[in-house]
């Protein structure tokens, strides 16, 4: 049994065990209440050996999220996102699990070179972003050999992945093959890696599994592969921003090859996306045009950092703000934090988490402080047990829709594996 339970989730533990809770908060419109048979309520520590204990994989409906150290040693904010998809969605089929760097061995064999790279079979990654990394290059592996989602612990659901897995990649009438987040504009290509959906063997990701493997050869971490040739022509991520530590800035270039090397795995999509290979039969553009689903992911994704510019104190204090009582005046500050987690709800997706490599830019992010303020997530009568009620026990009347993406020029001609 986990020993990271707070007061607030005792408190949440009291309703489950007593059954389905009376309604605590408004619903927003746009959502409806879920129906107590779909949902699992039993206590934490149930769904905790539920996620540890994982049945073994009989189809593609698995949520597989990833922990260097194991679930039991996840930051207990991260544990609730990951009970909460448990919750919301293993009475319609579907199983989630957390896996580690031993667990790991139990799905997929880590010596396969076709697999990983030696730097993962020999634990000798490297770098301040290590963990990331790791968790990185099991993401295409499991897809591609058992299908389902990847989704980082920082991701909070919120959206019917059930109905839009049903009538997009599940469904053999409809096009699409991939369900993920969208980035860029229209005429760019980028996904985010912190959600990735497909059945397996998909051959978008396959490519990028390709690709990604070929960047990791002979290397223990990610630095400097943003020059690797077999990306030219990508554009590098960011650019807009600075990085001040210490007295000493790096400037918009710097820190644009930073980012890009932390987020290797978002240039390799983009890449393969842009990417024409008539020798593979490999057309990345059409590809994307006809089978991605791809969801804005500033309002799909991002859109309570949206709320507040990217300021985490703010998003924090708003969402520790007490919902008004019954009878009780709301305040402008509390109309404010209604109104962002309202609009979470009622038009996100998902709602992820910033960590990593953001922190040295804007230094707190809601994430982190809910990292280091324990429990404060989860604090009864808040705006953000508001968030977390709503993840359990709403859904959303409507599906997210799909970017369209036109027949862009290609980035590259030629096989993916050779240098330009």
């Amino acid at each position: 049994m986990l020993s990271t339970t707070t007061a607030a989730s005792t408190q949440t533990n009291r309703l489950n065990t007593m059954g389905f809770p009376e309604q605590p908060y408004p619903l927003p419109a746009g959502m409806h209440a879920m129906p107590p048979h779909l949902l699992d309520i039993r206590d934490d520590a149930q769904i905790d050996h539920d996620i540890v204990h994982a049945e073994p994989v009989t189809d593609e409906k698995n949520i597989w999220f990833f922990w260097t150290s194991g679930y039991a040693n996840m930051h207990p904010y991260t544990q609730r996102n990951v009970r909460a998809w448990q919750r919301r969605f293993s009475k319609r089929g579907w199983t989630t699990r957390v896996l580690d760097c031993d667990t790991i061995r139990d799905y997929l064999d880590i010596t396969d070179p076709a697999l990983f790279p030696r730097a993962f079979a020999d634990g000798t990654i490297s770098g301040t972003y290590a963990p990331q990394h790791t968790s990185d290059l099991v993401r295409f592996p499991l897809l591609l050999r058992y299908g389902g989602v990847y989704a980082d612990v920082g991701l909070i659901q919120i959206g019917d992945l059930d109905r839009l897995w049903n009538e997009t990649i599940a469904d053999p009438e409809a096009p699409f093959e991939v369900l993920s987040y969208f980035t860029g504009i229209p005429d760019e290509r980028t996904l985010t890696n912190y959600f990735l959906a497909a059945r397996k063997n998909n051959p978008l990701f396959l490519r990028c599994h390709k690709l990604l493997l070929k960047l990791w050869e002979g290397q223990t971490c990610t630095d400097g592969m943003h020059a690797s040739p077999l990306l030219k022509g990508v554009p590098l991520m960011g650019g807009s921003f600075k990085i001040e530590e210490d007295g000493h800035i790096i400037n918009e270039e710097e820190a644009s090859k930073l980012l890009t090397d932390y987020i290797i795995q978002g240039q390799v999509m983009s890449m393969v996306m842009g990417l024409v290979d008539e020798e593979d039969g490999w057309n990345g553009p059409e590809y994307i045009r006809d089978h991605l689903y791809g969801i804005e992911f500033m309002e799909g994704s991002q859109l309570i950092n949206e709320f507040t510019q990217w300021d985490g104190r703010q998003a924090f204090e708003l969402m520790s703000l007490s919902v008004p009582k019954a009878g009780e005046a709301e305040t402008d500050e509390q109309k404010r934090a209604r109104e962002v987690v309202e609009g979470c709800l009622a038009k996100s997706f998902g709602f992820k988490l910033a960590h990593g490599l953001i922190l040295r830019v804007y230094k707190e992010t809601l994430g982190s402080l809910w990292r280091k303020y324990d429990g404060s997530d989860n604090v009864v009568g808040t705006y953000a047990h508001m968030l977390r009620h709503g993840t359990v026990y709403w859904n959303q009347d409507a599906l997210p829709r799909t970017l369209k993406f036109p027949n862009l020029e290609p980035i590259k001609r030629g096989p993916l594996l050779r240098e330009e």
